[in-house]
């Protein structure tokens, strides 16, 4: 704790006077760009992986990074209903990791035992554990996890298109849905295609390459 408020200390010694403009700017609203729905997972620092600032991403994070469907009344899917209605934001993505503490509970619910609070939550899951259970488990745990891990951000994708906030702007093409998979140990990030139903590298989803000849498409005509 000692550290962590000397860390406070820097940020108010430091940081913080040299980023007083936009601090000042924030102080009045926020318009963020994406909501992200991530693991709670303390090595997945959303800030670092995407580089961006303070108001840039509206973050809601979970074990599991779990979008339970719409008949759950529930903190996050309040979170969605605002994050979509209220900040109108223009992308969501759920992002999922390697080595995740949930998906092996999910894997081994029997571990679980004496934490049913976590264990009720990952039912919201469990559609991803049939699914790999029924395609064959890798023999590698380590990949097991992983796999279990990249079809968990497919199925909480599903869940989003349940709200209804979230499936009037996706018909309506202002608000599009992401799936990516973040490797610890190497710091790749893949997303999910869903017209060749595989994981590629982020750089390359058709929604990175787009947002690119829009740019450089504004640049020749500046």
């Amino acid at each position: 704790m000692n550290r962590i408020i000397e860390g406070i200390q820097h940020f108010r010694r430091d940081v913080f006077p040299a980023n007083r403009e936009l601090f000042e700017r924030l102080a009045s609203g926020q318009k963020p760009e994406a909501l992200f729905i991530a693991c709670s997972d303390s090595r997945v620092s959303l800030e670092w992986i995407t580089q961006c600032a303070p108001g840039d991403l509206f973050v809601c994070r979970n074990a599991g990074n779990i979008a339970p469907s719409h008949s759950n009344s529930d903190a996050v899917s309040a979170t969605i209903e605002y994050a979509v209605s209220a900040l109108r934001i223009r992308h969501i993505v759920v992002c999922g990791h390697s080595d995740c503490g949930a998906m092996k509970g999910l894997l081994h619910p029997e571990a679980l035992d004496h934490m049913p609070d976590v264990r009720g939550w990952l039912t919201h899951a469990e559609e991803a554990r049939r699914t790999l259970e029924s395609i064959g488990l890798p023999e590698d745990p380590a990949e097991r996890v992983s796999v279990l891990a990249k079809l968990n951000v497919r199925v909480q994708l599903n869940h989003l298109m349940t709200h209804p906030q979230v499936r009037a702007r996706v018909q309506e093409g202002s608000l599009e849905l992401h799936g990516w998979f973040y490797q610890i140990g190497s710091g790749e990030v893949s997303a999910w295609e869903p017209l060749g139903e595989e994981w590629i590298a982020v750089h390359e989803a058709p929604a990175f390459s787009s947002a690119r000849q829009k740019v450089g498409r504004e640049a020749r005509h500046a």
